[in-house]
């Protein structure tokens, strides 16, 4: 057992959040921006989220007083956070669970996968988890010899399409139902050929195939929304069932969790109960809510294991301004209302966390110089910040990675000699009065030479005013 994060390093370690080999940003969102039917799926399934979302949250009068109450709690987490998960670790083991401690995504894949191989199991299968695709658990068992079978319908289709996800709650968002019947018909065993693209038949299919792997399968692996650090007790929630299905039915049960997904209490659990739902799904509440403690004989798996992942976050809780993005709930709010996102889909980001909470999270998880394009992919709207329901305020973040981003040499001088001339009242002075030659150039809108001519491609070239504010304040 190993708790050397919780002293928390000044540097993260490696991980896998951001996919190895993926392009920048830039270069991803302009041949994502020329995919006409990503554009029309993506606008089609965020929209409707959007409005379900909406409808929902207007029903509750105290919606923003819920938000600041799941503000003030993470933030109370982050502020306690080793004493949280050491009260954790022994409420879980006095229900009969094993607690590891994992520094890293190497780390955690030899935990799970070591347990896997224990249980004499060749095959494991996967409640939705976004802490597992971050450590590419997948990847890691598959080298092990150990398949992994997803039982969310949409990692699924993630899965046997050889895809990525793109979507924080709705992994296969960038699919419609002729691309998804297609992927089934080529890689789901079983499938009958004449499978059709209407929703029921697609999600029978599925069905059919999932039953065997619940029936048979002795170990699931899962993530976890939330754990009550009072009680040990570790809550999933989701809408098909599955979870249900892989957290009761197998003999061993392996649950990868953020460190900061700890709650202090049950009643502390509420309020995120009450936010998570609406803000993700649109519903009031989840239909599948799943419990549980430890272990009980005659009842649910025989062993559970629960491994506590850092994998980075330690340095981004040392980070005073930027620990805001350890209290993401996972919603996906902030992806359905980001107009970048919404143009160019996940797969751009080359993230596990895809939006404006991987433009945050991301970079602080695998160093800043690894992401340096992500927290310039937005247009610092403020939707995001609107629509999170434990009020992270992603854009002050994004300006605050900016400026730990590496910038150009032509740029960072340009900025020192700006700074200089402000710091000096008479420079600055001068350079007013040298900027009214820029009126010479001409009308609004006309564009800068290069090297200058990338800024002037996007926006216009703003005229100097006639009157600077120290003239107007001479003459008054």
């Amino acid at each position: 057992m190993s708790r050397t994060f919780l002293g928390m390093p000044a540097t993260a370690p490696r991980g896998v959040g951001h996919l190895r080999g993926t392009e920048p940003f830039p270069a991803a969102a302009r041949r994502a921006l020329a995919d006409g039917q990503l554009r029309r799926n993506l606008g089609h399934a965020t929209g409707t989220i959007r409005a379900k979302s909406a409808a929902v949250i207007d029903e509750l009068p105290d919606w923003q007083h819920l938000r600041a109450a799941g503000a003030g709690i993470k933030a109370d987490v982050m502020a306690r956070l080793p004493e949280l998960l050491e009260q954790l670790e022994a409420a879980v083991t006095a229900a009969g669970g094993t607690v590891h401690w994992a520094t890293d995504a190497v780390e955690a894949n030899r935990i799970v996968t070591g347990l896997v191989r224990a249980s004499g199991a060749d095959r494991v299968m996967k409640v939705k988890s976004m802490a597992t695709q971050e450590i590419g658990l997948n990847e890691a068992l598959a080298a092990a010899g150990i398949s992994a079978v997803e039982t969310d319908l949409a990692e699924l289709i993630v899965q046997l399409g050889d895809d990525r996800p793109s979507h924080i709650l709705v992994p296969a968002i960038h699919r419609n139902r002729r691309e998804i019947r297609d992927i089934f018909r080529r890689a789901m065993p079983g499938v009958d050929a004449d499978l059709g693209d209407d929703p029921a038949e697609l999600a029978a299919a599925a069905r059919r195939y999932l039953r065997e792997t619940f029936l048979s399968t002795r170990v699931a692996v899962s993530g976890a929304n939330f754990a009550v650090a009072e009680t040990g007790t570790l809550a999933v929630v989701e809408s098909e069932g599955n979870g249900r299905m892989c957290l009761t039915l197998p003999e061993t049960l392996i649950t990868v969790m953020g460190i900061e997904k700890v709650v202090p209490t049950w009643a502390d659990l509420e309020v995120f109960l009450q936010l998570l739902p609406r803000a993700s799904t649109g519903e009031r509440m989840n239909p599948y809510t799943s419990m549980w403690t430890g272990i009980i004989p005659g009842d649910g798996p025989r062993a559970f294991h629960l491994v506590l992942l850092d994998n980075g976050r330690s340095a981004v809780l040392a980070d005073e301004v930027g620990r805001q993005a350890l209290h993401c709930i996972r919603c996906s709010a902030c992806l359905n209302v980001c107009p970048v996102y919404e143009r160019t889909g996940g797969h751009a980001y080359g993230s596990v966390y895809p939006g404006p909470i991987g433009a945050v999270l991301s970079p602080q998880l695998t160093g800043v110089a690894d992401n340096a394009s992500l927290p310039y992919a937005s247009t610092l709207c403020g939707a995001c910040f609107d629509a999170c329901p434990v009020r992270i305020d992603i854009p002050a973040l994004l300006v605050h990675l900016r400026n730990q981003a590496p910038h150009p040499a032509a740029e960072a001088a340009a900025m020192a000699a700006a700074a200089y001339a402000m710091d000096r009242p008479r420079l600055y002075a001068a350079a007013q009065r040298a900027a009214r030659l820029a009126r010479l150039l001409g009308r609004r809108g006309r564009g800068l030479p290069p090297p200058l001519s990338g800024w002037t491609a996007a926006r216009d070239l703003p005229v100097p005013p006639a009157r600077t504010f120290r003239d107007w304040w001479s003459s008054r």
